[in-house]
Parts: structure tokens; C-alpha cells; sequence
């Protein structure tokens, strides 16, 4: 299913972001990877490093044009990572994993 499709499913809205947009959001990444870098819990680690990603996955979708809706916020822009790298590829990764399962 492409970000297309989850825009017509009202999974995603149009989102036109700016470089300030971008740049903010990248300064946030750099933040938290020198805060996980201190003395600090495994727990809070992992907080921090998932916020780290979600911000990363959220660049990657507003690049596309998109963002996600407010219901399941986190889980749509982590989910749509995959398809925001991978939506031009698809016909490669596809043929890939055909001629790997034909040669198993």
C-alpha cells in the first residue's frame, strides 16, 4: 500500500514542510543522541533513542509531502519509513525477493 493510499484512507494529510521545519527537527535528532551518550538508565536510553527515530521517520514523511493524522500519530510515522525509502523501489525489491525465493 503506498503513502498515496493511506493519504486516501485518511491514515496521512498533505504536509508542505520548510527547510526550517527540517533543520529544527534534525537539531532535535543531535540532541538527543548527546543526551543518550550520559549516565543514564537503559530505560531512559531507549526513550530517547525512539524519539530520535520518530523524529528521523518524521523528516522522511514530511519529505514525501506528507503527515501523519493524529490517531495512532507514532505508529503511522514509523510504519511509513519503510514505504517512504522503499516506494520507488518497489518493482526492484519485489523482483529481488522473486528471484531469491525461485533459487531457494
Amino acid at each position: 500500500m503506498s503513502l498515496q493510499e493511506w493519504l486516501e484512507y485518511g491514515w496521512l494529510r498533505p504536509h508542505q514542510s520548510s527547510r526550517k521545519e527540517i533543520s529544527d527537527l534534525f537539531r532535535i535528532i543531535d540532541r538527543d543522541l548527546q543526551d543518550a551518550i550520559g549516565d543514564i538508565s537503559a530505560d531512559w536510553r531507549f526513550g530517547i533513542a525512539y524519539n530520535a527515530t520518530l523524529k528521523l521517520c518524521t523528516i522522511l514523511l514530511y519529505a514525501e509531502g506528507y503527515r501523519p493524522e493524529k490517531t495512532l500519530q507514532h505508529f503511522r510515522t514509523i510504519q511509513a519509513k519503510t514505504k517512504a525509502l522503499l516506494e520507488e523501489k518497489e518493482d526492484t525489491i519485489k523482483e529481488n525477493d522473486h528471484v531469491t525465493s525461485r533459487n531457494a
